[in-house]
Order: C-alpha cells, then sequence, then structure tokens
C-alpha cells in the first residue's frame, strides 16, 4: 500500500511517499503548483494532509485527489494524556507518533528543533504526556538582539569549534548553540533518571546541526514528522 504524505508549512510544501512504511522518496517544494506537478506522476492509494497555511475545505478545491486532513478528532496510534488537549499542536503530537513507530512502543521522548524547541514524551504505556517548549536557536539570538539596546543580531550558520568566545560576536554565537546542546544534554539526563529505558529522537529543521547528539539510543531523524503522519495514515485507513 502506498501512501502519499503532504506537510504545507507557512513557506514551504513537504511530501514523501511510503510503502507500507518504508520511505520511498521525499521532496520539498516552494509552491503548491509544482508540487501538484510533481504529485501527479505518482502512484499512491492514500493521502493524508498536514497544513498549517490551508484549510480542509480550501485543500478540497485545489487538490485533484481524494485525502485525510490531519485534524484532532482522527484516530491517533497512541493515547493523549495531555492536559489541554485543544492546545497541543498535532505536529509535536505526529512527531511523537514517529518516534514511538520507529522505537516500536514507549518510553519515547522527541527533541523537535525548529522555530521552537519542543521536548515529548510518550510513556511506557505509549500514552503523550507532554514535555517542554523552549526557545529554537534562531528565537534565542532574535531575543538578544531585540531586548537590548547593543547586542547585534548574529548568524547562526554552523556550530563553533571552540566553546570560548573572543569578541561579542562569537560570545553570543557560543552561548546560543552551546546553550542550547547542553539544554539538550540536560533535558535528556533528566528524562533517563526517570525513564532508564527512554529512546531519545531528535527531528526538525535544526536537527543536522546536532548529529553529535546521536548515539546507542539518541537518534537524529529529520524527517521524523512524515513519519508520524505515516503512521497515522495507517492507522486510520487499516
Amino acid at each position: 500500500m502506498d501512501n502519499l504524505i503532504i506537510d504545507i508549512g507557512n513557506s514551504r510544501i513537504k511530501s514523501a511517499l511510503f510503502r507500507g512504511d518504508e520511505l520511498v522518496n521525499e521532496s520539498v517544494f516552494a509552491d503548491l503548483p509544482s508540487a501538484l506537478l510533481a504529485w501527479k506522476k505518482l502512484s499512491f492509494q492514500n493521502c493524508l494532509v498536514s497544513s498549517v497555511k490551508w484549510t480542509e475545505k480550501d485543500l478540497k478545491i485545489q487538490l485533484p485527489f481524494d485525502f485525510i486532513f490531519l485534524k484532532k478528532d482522527l484516530n491517533f496510534p497512541i493515547g493523549n494524556g495531555y492536559g489541554s488537549p485543544a492546545t497541543l499542536g498535532l505536529d509535536r503530537l505526529a512527531a511523537a507518533v514517529g518516534g514511538w513507530d520507529l522505537a516500536g512502543k514507549g518510553p519515547v521522548l522527541v527533541i523537535d528543533l525548529g522555530s521552537c524547541m519542543t521536548f515529548d514524551l510518550v510513556d511506557e504505556n505509549n500514552i503523550y504526556r507532554g514535555g517542554a517548549i523552549s526557545p529554537g536557536l534562531f528565537m534565542r539570538a532574535k531575543a538578544m538582539n531585540s531586548l537590548t539596546a547593543r547586542l547585534p543580531l548574529v548568524e547562526l550558520h554552523e556550530k563553533p569549534i571552540e566553546f570560548i568566545g573572543t569578541d561579542t560576536i562569537t560570545c553570543m554565537q557560543i552561548g546560543i548553540w552551546y546553550g542550547m546542546e547542553l539544554e539538550i544534554l540536560g533535558q535528556i539526563q533528566k528524562y533517563e533518571q526517570k525513564f532508564p529505558q527512554i529512546k531519545v529522537f531528535v527531528c526538525g529543521g535544526d536537527a543536522q546541526s546536532f548529529e553529535s547528539l546521536a548515539k546507542d539510543h539518541i537518534f537524529v531523524v529529520q524527517n521524523l514528522v512524515l513519519h508520524g503522519l505515516n503512521c497515522i495514515l495507517n492507522h486510520n485507513v487499516e
């Protein structure tokens, strides 16, 4: 069974073709017309669409094929024990499902490195419990620039090799990069104390910048949300 997974963000569109649980190919598009040209060449039986830009009603007009739209009333393969489920972003839940699916069971911690850095736990009973939300890389740089009188907006193209800054810019860059890395490691350590068998997945736009964190039970899977969306689709069509 071939599934087309579509994840529509504010500035780009990601899609992936899965054969069962196996990722066959993945694409990124700048706009919907170019995406449609590529999708018309694919053969698939089921489709799930996640969108923060267009509603389900909008997409039913624009997409020439049937699809399931990601929303809170779908059936999810894990339970939801979040204290305020109405405020839970479905992207967080999809990433958590992706980590849980790849691990095979809980406990699983998913760390998504996007505009914000989120920590999401699926416990040993396969229940989503929540976690933490923290500023991402650029948000940290933007905050220091906008909330102070003299600090510049620094570039964050790559993590500095040295951990001791020699001027204001390198001090800020090191503070952002290593502050975020040490926060990740500190959070993982706290979860490991409570859940010794936990598996950790790091995903999101900035995930590849932290590949050095990968070890026996820590996995960097940048497209984890797509895996989670595919798992959700399979759970709703089987």
